[in-house]
């Protein structure tokens, strides 16, 4: 461990005294629309998969092809984008892929076979998968300690409101474009915000301690937090709230951090959660519009519901982490422990029709969804800058082994409605799983950070 300049500036501290301010409100913003867009890239082949399947006749195994696609490449690219996160900075990999997501996104609308869907789903898979550690490590590392699970929830609020609004994109224009103008859409929309992103989008200030940049490049990032903080006296910057992480781009070293001390324990039991998570929440996303239609609900309204619940469901989200901030993570299983009786009314068929089945089916989305949000916001919070997209990339990762499973796997639930009754059943097994592994998180989480010392940056 060295020593403390003579005139050192605790970053964490500065950062921590200071209130909500117009640049904190600006990062959460842009971190929003980040994933906003991400959101409706990546959902526009679940409004558009009814139509694809129509137009082009592909089974309901190459369906289960089709829809993994993306979650594959979302899988490879989510180590690469947390990668490079922590090595070259927040900032470049979001640009990079955001740029790629849009392009590829809006090529996808020019596939005219299943094998070239899943070929540029693949692609833009890879983007899509690759910014989310980097934007999520931003959040946390701007905002007061207060707010930083919050703040993935309020970004990922974005994420749920963008796959929303690919089901009015889809039904306003399908008629007109066919499928491909989804993508069409979706992707320009995607490129127009990425020119913006370009010159607005800052870099994370505490990485930039965390891995020991230049004292010219931090002041002026600190300046924009406190425009009236004079930095000129100091000539080091520490991180009295986080372990010191040897410098070394060797992934595997990073890797190796997240598995220090109580960190094990804390690593593996955030896999867990959000496998089962994932698994629901993709086969929600994959073939809910699907599903909804085994069960007599129209193409148009199932498209509907899919956006509604996915928006109330990310506002449910914030709330429970409002709790969840002051009193633990446990109590995120609020969510999917609200959320299993109603699902299993339809898993069990003892509602699947009438009156009641709109809303039982709402209601048990909205579960899924606040939960999933949740589970998200803390997958990077409890990890040292140096390696927090890292963190957060490997649990996206394995995350992804059930987005990648869930459409296959799923894919037997696609015929009629005795189908669609085993598909929730399965959902429930996954929030039972939820419950089960964060209540274990909120034991192995308590006292992680009394074992860490302090952070001390020299300033170059």
């Amino acid at each position: 461990m060295t020593s403390a300049p003579a005139n050192s500036l605790d970053v964490a501290r500065f950062m921590q005294d200071l209130r909500f301010t117009r640049y904190h409100m600006t990062i959460l913003v842009l971190c929003s629309l980040v994933t906003f867009f991400d959101g409706q890239d990546f959902a526009a082949l679940a409004y558009a998969l009814p139509y694809i399947r129509e137009d082009l006749g592909i089974s309901d195994e190459m369906t289960g092809y089709v829809s993994s696609a993306a979650f594959l490449g979302q899988m490879i690219g989510s180590l690469f984008g947390s990668y490079l996160g922590d090595i070259f900075g927040r900032r470049p990999v979001i640009l990079f892929c955001t740029v790629g997501s849009a392009v590829m996104t809006f090529a996808v609308g020019f596939a005219d076979t299943a094998e070239h869907l899943i070929i540029l789903r693949f692609i833009s898979g890879l983007a899509i998968g690759g910014l989310l550690a980097p934007v999520w490590a931003l959040s946390i590392e701007s905002m007061p300690k207060s707010m930083r699970a919050t703040s993935v929830t309020i970004i990922m609020m974005g994420f749920s409101i963008g796959t929303a609004s690919s089901g009015p994109i889809a039904n306003f224009t399908a008629p007109v474009l066919g499928w491909q103008g989804i993508f069409w859409v979706c992707g320009a929309m995607t490129g127009v915000f990425a020119l913006i992103l370009l010159f607005t989008l800052p870099e994370s200030t505490r990485w930039m301690v965390a891995t020991g940049k230049p004292r010219e490049r931090i002041l002026p990032m600190l300046q924009r937090f406190d425009p009236g903080f004079d930095g000129g006296s100091y000539d080091g910057f520490t991180l009295s709230d986080e372990r010191r992480v040897k410098a070394s781009r060797n992934p595997l070293a990073k890797i190796s951090e997240l598995f220090v001390g109580r960190l094990a324990f804390v690593t593996l039991f955030i896999w867990a959660a959000y496998f089962c998570s994932s698994f629901a929440i993709y086969l929600k996303s994959a073939y809910g519009v699907i599903f909804m239609e085994n069960l007599g609900i129209t193409r148009q309204n199932a498209a509907w519901l899919g956006s509604i619940n996915a928006i109330i469901g990310a506002v449910m989200g914030v709330m429970l982490l409002a709790m969840t901030e002051k009193r633990g993570p446990g109590w995120i299983t609020l969510a999917p422990l609200l959320g299993i009786p109603f699902v299993l009314l339809v898993g069990t068929g003892a509602v699947i029709g009438g009156p009641l089945l709109i809303p039982v089916l709402l209601i048990g989305a909205i579960m899924v969804g606040a939960g999933h949000a949740a589970v998200i916001s803390i997958t990077s919070v409890y990890y040292p800058s140096a390696v927090r997209a890292t963190g957060g990339g490997w649990a996206s990762f394995m995350a992804k082994f059930a987005a990648v499973a869930a459409p296959i796997y799923g894919a037997q639930f696609l015929t009629g409605a005795a189908g669609a009754m085993a598909g929730y059943m399965f959902t429930v097994l996954c929030l039972v799983g939820i419950v089960v592994f964060i209540l274990l998180l909120a034991w192995s989480a308590k006292g992680l950070g009394e074992e860490e010392p302090a952070a001390v940056r020299p300033a170059e």
